[in-house]
């Protein structure tokens, strides 16, 4: 446990060296499905591209499951280990591994039972169904893994071991690129194919995690023995877990919104949108990872008391978060055309994707702000707080702005849906701001 980074480091120095692994490891999670989405759109078939686009959601349903107890378990073992009570930290862990296995294999049961009911929810058509069903089955089967993966990959940040987390992400996706061409194209695998090159590359990420819990870690246990399950520990973890988990399951229910509204125009607009979103979810990642590197930090300070130190870092976090944002939105707005263009070929499909990838884009920077407020509140165990703003942006305020829009504007309405909802939900972060922490760290 590095306590000089925690306590007493520079605040740039300490942030980016919790910070850039995290970016890295968040990139490399959403490149699993970018270079599915990549090889995939080499072979030319819009059917095809769509029903894996379709699946999208199903990805980022598995990080809002992981997130549950690597988020939370991170939240908690960052705090206890600021009041430096490293034997319960391990006890923590203990709980938030085993739970995120056996939390994996019932929603592994539960999702290939009603296997086609999803993919209908899904919004599968009659000529996407079979790809999206061919991706479904290996990604489901292996959805355990993914789970369990999320879990080390946050919680060895808060013992200081940013690193780590970061090449145990890293190898998953280099072999995950290794095989993709070779499933997909040489075995004639397709869209099972891409699938089943992700889960490989997940099981070698798991191996490297539990190598290093084993092996290097002084806080961090897979001990068995050392499994306590009880409501109040199991409280602790979801109180923040859950609310944390909501980030991304809104942004399963977001990405399956977005195509069931453009359903109506057709798969070809489904195809475009998925790889549109899965460019912008890069750069946001980027910021996620910026954000969240930054949180047991948080939570370490807060547990230690240092409110000025905290204060301190809160500011590094937004100028950090927001100047990225700004960042993405022109740099990926000049080179729209450019990068499209490398996942498309027909003229007007491209044309249709710089749209939406710059309409897409204008509210990164307000992400930004919104989430340095969300791991405020999950590092500090503001509970309500990190679950009413996680909730907003592809839900709560997503899904009416969606409906209107849609009926006044139509196509262009679904597009820039996000954009007008990124702007009410950051007055939202800094109203919840005011209530739930203001006088806390500023007075």
């Amino acid at each position: 446990m590095e306590n000089e980074l925690f306590e007493s480091a520079p605040i740039p120095r300490a942030y980016m060296k919790m910070a850039l692994p995290v970016v890295m490891g968040m990139i490399v999670t959403l490149i699993y499905n970018l270079v599915d989405t990549y090889f995939i759109a080499l072979t030319g078939n819009t059917d095809l591209i769509a029903g894996i686009s379709l699946c999208a959601p199903l990805f980022t349903l598995l990080l809002a499951i992981g997130d549950i107890f690597g988020i939370g378990g991170s939240s908690v073992i960052s705090r206890i280990l600021g009041s430096h009570k490293v034997d319960d930290a391990r006890k923590k862990s203990v709980l938030c591994f085993y739970s995120s296995i056996m939390t994996g294999v019932v929603f592994t049961i539960f999702m290939l039972i009603f296997r086609r009911q999803v993919l209908e929810i899904l919004g599968t058509t009659q000529e996407t169904f079979q790809y999206a069903d061919q991706y479904y089955f290996p990604l489901m089967l292996g959805s355990t893994l993914i789970i369990f993966s999320l879990v080390p990959s946050n919680i060895l940040r808060a013992e200081g071991m940013a690193f780590e987390s970061m090449i145990g992400s890293i190898i998953g996706t280099v072999v995950n690129i290794i095989l993709d061409p070779i499933f997909i194209f040489a075995l004639g695998l397709g869209a099972a194919g891409a699938a089943i090159a992700t889960v490989i590359g997940y099981i070698f990420t798991c191996s490297f995690f539990v190598y290093v819990i084993c092996k290097k870690s002084k806080v961090l246990s897979l001990d068995i023995s050392l499994l306590d399950i009880n409501p109040r520990d199991i409280g602790s973890v979801l109180a923040i877990g859950l609310p944390s988990s909501i980030t991304n399951l809104m942004q399963t229910i977001g990405i399956t919104m977005t195509n069931r509204f453009l359903k109506p125009y057709g798969d070809e607009n489904i195809a475009v949108m998925g790889i549109v979103l899965k460019i912008v979810n890069i750069a946001l990642l980027v910021i996620v990872g910026l954000a969240f590197g930054g949180q047991p930090l948080i939570g370490y300070n807060y547990g230690a008391k240092l409110k000025d130190r905290l204060k301190k870092i809160l500011g590094f976090g937004f100028l950090v978060t927001g100047g990225t944002g700004l960042f993405f939105l022109t740099f990926l707005s000049i080179f729209a055309k450019w990068i499209i263009s490398r996942f498309l070929s027909d003229p007007a499909m491209i044309e249709k994707g710089v749209m939406m990838l710059k309409m897409q884009l204008l509210g990164i920077p307000f992400m930004g702000i919104c989430l340095i407020v969300i791991c405020t509140f999950q590092s500090t165990g503001k509970a309500a707080g990190a679950f009413i703003l996680s909730a907003c942006r592809q839900g709560i305020v997503f899904l009416p702005v969606m409906i209107i829009m849609s009926r006044i504007m139509g196509l262009m309405g679904v597009v820039s849906a996000q954009f007008a909802a990124d702007l009410f939900t950051t007055v939202v972060a800094f109203v919840l701001f005011r209530i739930f922490l203001w006088k806390e760290i500023f007075d």
